[in-house]
């Protein structure tokens, strides 16, 4: 059962240079797709098409897959052929002002009724103080006048002619009227009016009670006349105001008049203009604040929401919360990435919008009503109503980060209510929390069509349809990219335009064709395959950011793999401090582990520990003790009854027994008490990649039979001694070669890995020429039987027709030792039951 090495030449797969045509990338066109993403183009094609509710995109992927910028290229190009959206303003309500009326106009046509209204209203500034100036009105408005006055002046008059009649006077004083008895003309004064008979004092006194109710009756008259008179004249201003506001207008009213909304309000406008004209005719004593203003002044001093008294005219004014002008669509282009996107606030690229949202606040999406402070209060109006990334991508596609998004409080409540409602209603969190009572504005609702596109990892995606019931009704489109693509000549192509295409966006050298292999190299370790290619490209970008450094200090004109090969060794530099240290704590015995030499029960296992961006291999010692148990086999985790051990550790262990009992003595009950431990380990180990490693120092104890400690173990196990594929096979090579390598290679010293491993493997060049040289090996292991004969330099044993494993065989040894426990612990429990009876 002989096994052999793995040939150096299936370590490390070198990408064929020949392949390529091209002296630099510099001569190659970029790839505009997605290399290896059928399935995520097919579903994003799917869902930006499918217009039914609920059928909004999840995309989701690996950090650094470039999912932001594979997303933004190809909506992109879908967005140019639909329509652009309408323009969406908030104006005045005039008759319930804390309801401002929403607007939906032709895109680009925003701006032209806010400038339309804005002219409007200097406009009417200039005009009417002039009409009002002018000779006719003056006229007509001094005819009204000396009308009213005329008639006060004759009912005063009658009443003094009447007076005078019975020598009373009608005296006009600072207090009002006043009526006296006259005397040959002139005003009695009271001594001399007491003086007068009783009779003739009685008499004046009846004449002077009858005038001063008539006098009251005259005066009782006075509102009504004024009334009358402010009627005149606000009939007057009426009939000129609609004249002038009609001539102001007609522009306006002509070029919206197809859209029933904008016609609706501008002839609320016309009404309330006309009736509150002389705001715009300055100082006039017959301009009374109109009642809708007297509200809103009213709200402003206490309740929250109102206009300022300076600005009278701002209610005429119109906010733009959604322009989809040209002018303001020009914010990108189709080859847009997520962090420019970010910056510019949104692409909006001759079509349907597309905007990212990177930072999905409950108000950043739903938009809010802002407040200023004035007189003591905070008041607002529908000016101040700012508009959130659903009003701004609203007929388009809004992109969010599910984590993000998933942080903010009430956001994700507050996105899934506006897209089940399909409208955006402004609501603020506090409101929404019942924790202020002010009275605020209730903008009119939006109707809301778009597609919400949230892009996060997988974990993300599966905990949200677990424990979200809405998840699933509102997000049907998962678009899921995939980790990694076939390594073959077509993708490598493929893969050497992508990285044209990256060298040109970052402004960075070309590659040539050594560096361009190296890259796809260096993405199969990162895939930990060599068969396939990563499609996490963040790191190959930042690898070509460092690599371009380099050779730019160096003078060169384009990156070689020399380049990628100093900026790899770099990164790990910059973050090896761990891993020296690790190395050193070896290399000095304070943490023990043998590579030379045999020992019972006593085997390197092999682990990956990660820190940060680094991840890199370690050896541990793992030890096996057994001794006869009672009645059971019982393999104790010693990692496990300390909490230290995760749960699929544990099961590798218990795996353990399950093969030890379908292995060894199957019509006997094994009797063995085990223990296995990882030394020198502190901190947490969970997985079964150390499982075989497990079970060989486990077999080793039975048997009693040394491993040699050149030789390092990684591989899981199943209950029938299949050895599994692991992962971070390369990383684990490694890492005991190292050691070997400071201690000085031997020769005799190698790592057992899965066979299933083999074409993972993409190992360092130093390990690939130690293999070549015979000093280190790789042994590909298909069944703990093969393991076990490279361990322990013995032949393993398979059971032969009279149902024994050969003599001298290690799995006869382990039988042996396994069938002198059942009978030493048989005579155990016949000596208790013996001294049981004795006892009775």
């Amino acid at each position: 059962m002989a096994v052999d090495p793995v040939p150096a030449d299936l370590l490390y797969r070198a990408c064929d240079l020949a392949q390529f045509d091209f002296a630099t990338t510099a001569g190659l066109e970029d790839h505009g797709g997605l290399v290896g993403q059928e399935r995520v183009l097919e579903a994003l094609s799917f869902g930006a098409s499918i217009r039914h509710q609920g059928y909004n995109l999840f995309v989701l992927g690996p950090d650094g897959a470039g999912k932001h910028e594979a997303v933004l290229r190809f909506l992109s190009g879908v967005a140019l052929s639909q329509r652009v959206p309408s323009d969406w303003v908030y104006v005045n309500n005039f008759e319930t002002p804390h309801k401002p009326v929403a607007l939906e106009l032709g895109a680009g046509t925003g701006h032209t009724l806010k400038e339309g209204m804005a002219r409007l209203v200097d406009d009417l500034k200039a005009t009417m103080p002039a009409i009002i100036e002018s000779e006719e009105y003056q006229n007509r408005r001094q005819s009204i006048d000396e009308e009213y006055q005329e008639k006060q002046e004759q009912a005063f008059e009658e009443l003094r002619t009447h007076a005078e009649a019975e020598s009373i006077a009608l005296l006009r004083t600072p207090a009002g009227f006043a009526l006296a008895p006259l005397h040959e003309g002139n005003v009695l004064k009271p001594e001399e009016f007491n003086k007068l008979p009783e009779d003739e004092r009685k008499r004046i006194e009846n004449i002077i009670q009858g005038l001063q109710r008539e006098l009251a009756d005259t005066i009782e008259h006075i509102p009504g006349w004024q009334k009358e008179h402010r009627q005149r004249i606000q009939s007057l201003n009426r009939e000129v105001a609609e004249r002038e506001v009609e001539r102001v207008m007609r522009e306006l009213r002509v070029f919206f008049d197809g859209v029933i909304p904008a016609k609706t309000w501008l002839d609320a406008v016309k009404g309330d203009l006309i009736e509150n004209i002389g705001l715009f005719a300055g100082t006039d004593a017959s301009a009374q604040p109109p009642q809708a203003m007297l509200a809103m002044q009213a709200m402003a001093q206490g309740q929250g929401a109102g206009f300022s008294s300076a600005d009278m005219f701002r209610r005429y004014d119109v906010n733009i919360v959604v322009e989809n002008s040209e002018v303001a669509r020009q914010h990108g282009s189709a080859s847009l990435k997520a962090q420019d996107l970010a910056d510019a606030g949104g692409y909006i690229g001759g079509g349907a919008p597309i905007l990212y949202e990177d930072h999905p606040t409950m108000a950043n999406l739903l938009g809010r009503v802002e407040h200023m402070p004035q007189m003591g209060a905070l008041v607002t109006d529908f000016m101040l109503i700012k508009s959130g990334s659903l009003h701004r991508a609203n007929g388009g596609y809004l992109l969010i980060d599910a984590l993000k998004l998933l942080r903010e409080p009430l956001a994700w409540e507050a996105l899934k209510r506006a897209m089940r409602r399909r409208k955006v209603v402004i609501e603020s969190a506090g409101e929404y929390l019942s924790l202020i009572s002010t009275v605020t504005l209730e903008p009119d609702p939006i109707p809301l069509d778009i597609k919400i596109v949230l892009l996060g990892d997988r974990y993300l995606y599966y905990m949200l349809s677990e424990l979200d019931p809405d998840f699933g009704e509102l997000f049907k489109v998962a678009a899921d990219f995939e980790d990694e693509i076939d390594r073959e000549p077509d993708n490598e192509l493929l893969y050497a335009r992508l990285l044209a295409g990256f060298c040109r966006e970052e402004n960075l050298l070309p590659l040539d064709r050594s560096g361009v292999g190296r890259v796809i190299e260096r993405s199969s370790r990162m895939a930990e395959d060599a068969e396939k290619l990563t499609t996490v490209l963040r790191p190959i970008v930042d690898l070509l950011r460092e690599a371009d450094h380099i050779a730019r200090s160096e003078g060169a004109i384009a990156i070689s793999a020399g380049h990628i090969d100093s900026a790899i060794d770099a990164q790990i530099g910059r973050a090896d401090r761990m891993r020296e240290r690790s190395l050193e704590m070896i290399t000095r015995d304070i943490v023990m582990i043998d590579t030379e030499g045999e020992r019972i029960g006593q085997v390197n296992g092999l682990s990956v520990l990660s820190m940060g961006s680094v991840s890199f291999g370690r050896p541990s010692r793992i030890t096996a003790r057994v001794r006869m148990g009672l009645g059971s086999a019982r393999v104790m985790d010693i990692e496990r009854e300390v909490a230290l051990g995760g749960p699929i550790h544990t099961k590798g262990v218990l795996i353990l027994s399950g093969y030890l009992s379908g292995q060894f003595l199957p019509e006997i009950p094994l009797s063995m008490s085990a223990s296995i431990v990882f030394e020198q380990s502190y901190g947490g180990i969970d997985g079964d990649s150390a499982s075989s490693a497990e079970l060989y120092a486990l077999i080793s104890a039975l048997a009693e039979a040394p491993i040699t400690q050149g030789i390092a173990v990684t591989g899981s196990v199943n209950q029938l001694g299949e050895v599994q594929a692991i992962g971070g096979v390369n990383d684990k090579i490694e890492g005991f070669f190292d050691i070997c390598m400071r201690r000085g290679l031997t020769g005799d010293q190698g790592v057992l890995i899965p066979a299933a491993n083999v074409k993972h493997l993409m190992v360092r060049q130093d390990v690939v020429d130690a293999v070549e040289r015979g000093m280190f090996a790789i042994y590909p292991i298909e069944h703990v039987e093969e393991g076990v004969e490279l361990l322990m330099g013995a032949p393993a044993g398979v059971r032969g027709p009279d149902g024994n494993f050969p003599s001298g065989t290690i799995y006869a040894r382990t039988e042996d030792r396994l069938a002198a426990f059942a009978d030493n612990q048989r005579r155990f429990a016949q000596r208790s039951d013996d001294n049981g009876r004795k006892g009775a």
